[in-house]
């Protein structure tokens, strides 16, 4: 295949918040388009009206284009394929499902909820897997259009090829087969007239030209039935690869319900794209890289032969330490800018400047400086237990004197003369009375950050 022909895609619900699971699958085609010379393309699979908004797909376009995941083809970026909306697509699937009908490839089926759910359970009693009896797969033109003339209404099911075998290469998996007899005829056509999901999606990636599909693993039982129906309409069917699920550290499926954070609150934390990228990059996709990498070099180094059959754990440690090296490396002038959301709009530039200098160097998330601020600005420190202990076994006298010495300016050489200690014994309670802990940032630039006259007043509290 000619690598300028390559077109992954990423093809979500938007029905919630994005999740980590799929901003990883979307990096992956990204990286994937970008390594082979190819294209990115975006589609809305918006066909649950009930589920969807406009808030939801607003907010899934403005995660992807922070994240850097620009789609070369897609909303508000016509490719010629469109429309990239699936609700939109309509026009398009009539015609096909028409097709597949015409040929006794697909029929009415007037199968009723609870005759389906019957059907269900009686098989799982029997022992034997539930899928579709075939009950409507025989009926002919005379009682279909009976039924159509009472006001019956139906869902259009494939007619699965009971007696061959269906042979396909995952990226992922390697070979696989498939017994159609063990896949059961499925329904392609809702019984309000919305195409399903197995039709729909599959006949998109194929009229779009997507010829590489990287998705989650529970998708892998769905490919064969989409493959059958790409095979009936003589359509190109893509390249699917199966990726592993991302889980949390209990091993269950990464989910808001088990307190999984998503992308929105991570964004808000003060996180960055680039540890995000970073971090999934290397979930389920080996790599021997260690430094931070940019998305082209991510790219470069992006190989399908390279991802992992087994679940990948997302690791909340490991995001911690790729936004550490990010947040770090920033220049004074892009901390300011990232720290700057949780600053006092009160305070003076010169001082946020200073605060930020400080600090800087002891956060990872943007969010972690609010446990700062009143250390740096004023108000009810946060104590922890060792700090209390060392403000007492300082005694009044030492904070006496460095109050005194506070008074003449914020010069710590000065104040350790003062106090007559040196080492630990000099800083240990200073730092412990002026942020109610043990460690942190650098007490020199802390005291530059501090509002003025706030060190003193907090080291003459002791003294009393």
């Amino acid at each position: 295949m000619n690598a300028a022909a390559v077109v992954t895609r990423f093809a979500p619900s938007p029905s919630g918040e994005l999740h980590l699971g799929n901003v990883r699958t979307a990096l992956f085609n990204l990286l994937l388009a970008r390594r082979l010379g190819g294209r990115f393309l975006l589609r809305v699979e918006d066909t649950d009206a009930a589920r969807t908004t406009e808030a939801h797909i607003a907010a899934l376009e403005r995660d992807l284009e922070w994240l850097g995941l620009d789609w070369d083809e897609g909303p508000r970026r016509d490719g010629g394929t469109g429309p990239y909306r699936q609700s939109q697509r309509g026009g398009l699937y009539a015609p096909l499902l028409a097709q597949l009908e015409s040929r006794s490839a697909a029929y009415p089926c007037f199968c009723s909820s609870q005759e389906l759910e019957l059907s269900r359970r009686s098989q799982l009693a029997a022992g034997r897997p539930p899928r579709y009896a075939g009950t409507c797969a025989q009926l002919d033109a005379r009682a279909i259009a009976r039924r159509f003339a009472a006001g019956t209404t139906a869902t259009l099911r494939f007619r699965v090829p009971g007696d061959r075998q269906l042979i396909f290469d995952d990226l992922v998996h390697g070979p696989q087969q498939v017994d159609c007899a063990h896949i059961g005829d499925f329904v392609v056509r809702r019984e309000d007239g919305t195409p399903a999901f197995f039709f729909a999606n599959a006949v998109d990636d194929s009229l779009m030209g997507v010829t590489h599909v990287l998705r989650g693993e529970d998708h892998l039982a769905n490919t064969p039935r989409q493959l059958l129906v790409l095979e009936a309409l003589g359509l190109r069917a893509p390249r699917y690869g199966h990726l592993p699920l991302l889980t949390g550290a209990d091993g269950t499926p990464l989910s808001k319900r088990s307190g999984a954070q998503t992308l929105r609150e991570l964004r808000e934390a003060g996180y960055s794209a680039t540890a995000i990228c970073n971090h999934l990059f290397r979930l389920g996709h080996s790599s021997g890289e260690l430094a931070m990498l940019t998305p082209a070099d991510m790219a470069t180094h992006f190989e399908t032969g390279h991802l992992q059959r087994a679940s990948a754990r997302f690791d909340p440690v490991q995001l911690r330490h790729w936004q550490g090296l990010w947040a770090h490396a920033l220049k004074p002038a892009a901390a300011l800018a990232w720290l700057e959301p949780f600053l006092p709009a009160t305070a003076p530039p010169v001082q946020r400047t200073a605060c930020v200098a400080a600090l800087q160097p002891n956060l990872v998330a943007a969010s972690d400086i609010v446990d700062w601020l009143p250390v740096v600005f004023g108000g009810e420190l946060r104590w922890e237990d060792p700090a209390r202990a060392a403000v007492a076994a300082a005694g009044k006298e030492f904070y006496c004197l460095t109050a005194a010495a506070a008074a003449q300016g914020t010069d710590l050489a000065a104040w350790r003369a003062a106090s007559g200690r040196t080492g630990g014994a000099f800083f240990a309670p200073l730092r412990a009375a002026l942020t109610g802990r043990l460690h942190g940032p650098e007490l020199a630039p802390l005291l530059m950050a501090m509002s003025p006259g706030l060190a003193r007043e907090r080291l003459a509290a002791w003294a009393q």
